[in-house]
């Protein structure tokens, strides 16, 4: 039994650093055709081609087309619109500044949570919160000021806070995946947030799309499949292990966004991000901590 448990959670560990792997390849697809495809245009081929391998996944579960009934449009609606303006502020961010730093941005998603449960959900300011915004903080301040004067320029800064809008709201997305998840299937919430992202990007077809050439196609093609496979291996991956287990490799997921931005598009690691990373981990650390006490209290 012991054994069974053990391999299991070696299973979600596994599927936990695979999804790390592929959200970097999908964000380095983005980054690569930035300079020749509008933000709009990249969320609709993403979107597009990642309902391939989600409804592949959901037949194969045999929850499609069945499992896609609903008794919270609203709700959906509300978590697909965040969702996706998440996804428009990342593309945006990834454009302007090396994948290391947008995915160094996207780890204040539990921090932004834990603030979204005081303000949204009556949940108490406690001193895990307390310490984990005051370390956010700091970390995005150490990564941003150095380099102010040179971040405007360079139009990093316009980068850092697309890269910071883009957390605040995939916690928002996430703070109403909470409430609906007690009446809609996982399977329902993914394949509805990728189907309005995938309009959400059809409409800014009038704004002007670029014409395709064959090796961009490939990139936006890839995106969306690396995107949604990445989905669905951490659905996955918190199937098999729980999040307790899981948390020591989601900063194994920094790794491979340094070695992208280094071997594929020539960019070192700025003493910047080397000096935030620390503190906006023990930010993301302490929210965490504070999401499992209460956990345990509602089970209490």
């Amino acid at each position: 039994m012991l054994a069974d448990e053990e391999s299991r959670s070696g299973l979600g560990i596994g599927l936990r650093v695979l999804s790390g792997v592929l959200f970097t390849g999908m964000l380095v697809c983005i980054k690569a055709v930035s300079e020749e495809v509008p933000v709009g245009q990249s969320v609709f081929f993403r979107s597009l081609f990642a309902l391939l391998p989600i409804v592949v996944f959901l037949m194969l579960r045999r929850e499609f087309p069945q499992g896609l009934a609903t008794r919270r449009p609203l709700g959906h609606a509300l978590r697909s619109g965040l969702g996706a303006a998440a996804m428009f502020a990342s593309f945006a961010a990834v454009a302007l500044l090396p994948v290391a730093e947008t995915t160094l941005l996207a780890q204040l998603t539990p921090v932004f949570m834990a603030l979204g449960g005081v303000l949204l959900l009556g949940e108490r300011f406690s001193l895990y919160r307390a310490g984990a915004i005051a370390l956010a903080l700091a970390g995005v301040a150490v990564l941003v000021l150095p380099g102010l004067e040179a971040s405007r320029e360079q139009g990093q800064l316009a980068g850092y806070a697309l890269g910071a809008l883009s957390a605040l709201l995939t916690a928002g997305a996430l703070l109403t995946v909470r409430r609906i998840s007690r009446t809609e299937t996982a399977g329902s919430i993914a394949f509805y947030f990728i189907l309005v992202s995938a309009l959400a990007g059809l409409a800014t077809l009038p704004l002007g799309w670029a014409p395709l050439k064959g090796d961009v196609v490939w990139l936006l093609v890839l995106s969306g499949l690396f995107g949604g496979t990445a989905h669905i291996a951490m659905t996955l991956a918190l199937r098999y292990a729980e999040a307790s287990r899981l948390a020591p490799f989601e900063y194994i997921a920094l790794v491979w966004p340094v070695l992208a931005d280094w071997l594929l598009f020539g960019l070192p690691v700025s003493s910047g991000f080397l000096l935030a990373l620390p503190l906006l981990l023990s930010g993301v650390g302490l929210a965490t901590l504070e999401g499992r006490r209460i956990k345990r209290l509602l089970r209490r």
